[in-house]
């Protein structure tokens, strides 16, 4: 059984098939995280990574219960501290890639969502859940922390007092909660997840991709840089992008009234 599954898929608004669907596929496992596992999601990345047609990604897990359940505590117990290391920085190498992927990536939660499951999801542009989810850190009552960034990337999401209250009590909150509080975007039914995270996807593929690009490039940058930096680099991206093919693609759409026709360029 593959443990990641890749394939590309459309929707009812687009002629092609561009978006790059990511399934975490060890439902006896309740997709917990192994070593194969990460190696796995980092080549289906570089695979969209690769592919020109390719415009947005989904993270989903497999089956309806779980998106993940973390790291595979199992797998854990039997390593010596070397391998345990190497692990620990492979899922930290792995979801630091997501991040910075130059296309959109959606996490589409199908159940829930526990430790390195949240993590994985927080490495992601958009999060959208099923409104029976469960999304918790519960790592402390286990002995560990989020060491796969949750504890660098959940309070710049939903503010510093409710992450400490998420991460230190292990405490898990509803998709309701976590809609309001900012850590998703959309709660739904679980019938409407796919199609939703298609739909954003294909709205997103629909866009310029260098733009895109640059667009992640400065919301990422702004977590460190100061507004001044910001700005700046805001100035060196834009200015390449006034250069595009892209953009002249795009003002001509709006003078002929059209819809327009990016090509990466």
């Amino acid at each position: 059984m593959t443990v990641v599954e890749y394939q590309k898929i459309g929707t009812f608004l687009s002629e092609t098939e561009n978006i790059a669907k990511i399934t975490l596929n060890r439902p006896e496992a309740r997709n917990a995280f192994s070593p194969e596992l990460l190696n796995g999601l980092m080549g289906a990345l570089d695979t969209a990574e690769a592919d020109n047609e390719v415009r947005a990604v989904i993270i989903t897990g497999s089956g309806d219960k779980a998106f993940s359940a973390g790291a595979d505590l199992k797998g854990v117990g039997g390593m010596s501290p070397e391998e345990n290391h190497a692990f620990l920085k492979l899922g930290q190498d792995v979801f630091r890639r997501i991040e910075s992927f130059p296309k959109a990536v959606i996490a589409a939660i199908n159940g829930y969502a526990f430790g390195g499951g949240v993590e994985v999801a927080l490495s992601c542009d958009i999060r959208i859940a099923v409104e029976d989810a469960k999304i918790g850190t519960p790592e402390v009552s286990l002995g560990l922390i989020p060491a796969w960034g949750g504890t660098q990337r959940l309070g710049y999401l939903i503010g510093e007092s409710k992450a400490r209250e998420m991460i230190l009590t292990g405490n898990p909150v509803t998709a309701k909660e976590a809609e309001a509080m900012g850590l998703i975007s959309k709660a739904v039914p679980a019938d409407e997840l796919e199609s939703t995270a298609a739909f954003m996807a294909t709205k997103i593929a629909d866009n310029a991709p260098l733009a895109v690009a640059a667009a992640k490039k400065c919301l990422l940058a702004s977590r460190t840089l100061s507004i001044e930096d910001g700005n700046k680099l805001e100035l060196e991206l834009t200015a390449n992008l006034m250069d595009s093919k892209d953009l002249a693609e795009g003002i001509n759409a709006v003078f002929s009234k059209r819809k327009p026709v990016f090509k990466g360029e």
